[in-house]
């Protein structure tokens, strides 16, 4: 009976180390107390509006009723997702949302990193201030605002753009209701306004670049193009793939402002995506269990990119988030 005693009381955790790191972590969390103090607003604020609302997620399984609330609807499964995917305007919808995604993606994530490159050579810092101050400008525009300056400069009667192409000899266009130009115009205007606020932190990666990597460069005999294209790209390759990823997960998540603002019955083939259709699911017919099955698919592609694409990148550059 001792000797079993003995044993027990001598007996060593599994992982030594692991037992060591706790301890560690432990003691530098209490020396740090006020540190991790800072933290408790930030945390309760995830918890209180991104964790716990995710309790109403089963809305999108129950026939949902204001009156006898979530636990109190009918349980009908699956049955708002065969809803939707049964619907005729189901392709549609994943069309016009997958392919203004892309074509965002295509256009607005290189552009930044090509201005912070561009803007990192300029020498001149009154010029440079100037440029980034025009540019970081159209960022703080509300889409209520973007879309006015839209439809007053693309307008067929009094827009400056329609009188210049009369002016050229060439007929009126009519921009904001042509399907066919919807995506471009949506796209476009949102990289001209979103491009310069977003080179903002390729701006700060490009500034804690170690400076003795270019007098090095330079030592060497290495050209601005070469020097960029070994020493800038290489350091700013981890900043690129962290955005990538971020941006890839939600890749499905447009918005419906601007959107819907810039729809009317005429381009509405091409401008209606899932984020405008949950909105007039949920808010305007108060269908609230089908939009939040619609939304909650919608998330659910955005996660599985965001994995994909995390999994991805860790194998090609051992760059990931998690």
């Amino acid at each position: 009976m001792s000797v079993t005693l003995n044993r027990t009381r001598h007996t060593k955790p599994k992982n030594p180390a692991r037992y060591t790191k706790l301890r560690r972590t432990l003691r530098s969390m209490a020396r740090n107390w006020d540190l991790y103090l800072l933290l408790v607003p930030v945390l309760a604020y995830f918890i209180i509006f991104h964790y716990a609302p995710m309790y109403g997620v089963q809305i999108a399984f129950r026939r949902y009723s204001i009156r006898k609330g979530i636990m109190g609807s009918q349980w009908v499964g699956m049955a708002h997702f065969n809803r939707f995917f049964q619907s005729y305007y189901f392709e549609r919808l994943l069309v016009n949302t997958l392919t203004i995604s892309l074509y965002n993606l295509a256009l607005g994530f290189p552009l930044p990193i090509l201005l912070a490159l561009l803007l990192n050579e300029v020498t001149s810092k009154r010029y440079k201030k100037l440029v980034q101050t025009i540019t970081y400008a159209p960022h703080f525009l509300s889409a209520v605002v973007l879309v006015s300056i839209i439809n007053a400069m693309f307008s067929t009667s009094t827009g400056i753009i329609n009188n210049l192409i009369v002016l050229m000899g060439g007929e009126k266009v009519a921009f904001t209701t042509e399907p066919k130009i919807f995506k471009s115009l949506y796209v476009l205007s949102g990289v001209w306004q979103n491009m310069g606020w977003n080179s903002i932190i390729y701006m700060a990666a490009l500034s804690g670049i170690d400076p003795t990597l270019y007098e090095a460069g330079r030592v060497d005999g290495a050209s601005r193009w070469q020097m960029l294209w070994r020493i800038t790209l290489p350091c700013l390759a981890p900043t690129i793939c962290i955005m990538l990823i971020l941006q890839c997960g939600r890749l499905m998540s447009l918005g419906y402002e601007k959107i819907y603002l810039m729809q009317n019955d005429l381009n509405i083939a091409a401008s209606e995506v899932i984020s405008t259709y949950v909105y007039k699911s949920g808010l305007i017919n108060a269908e609230y269990s089908f939009s939040t099955a619609v939304g909650l698919f919608n998330s659910v592609i955005n996660c599985i990119l965001l994995f994909t694409v995390n999994f991805i990148t860790g194998k090609l550059s051992d760059t990931r988030i998690f």
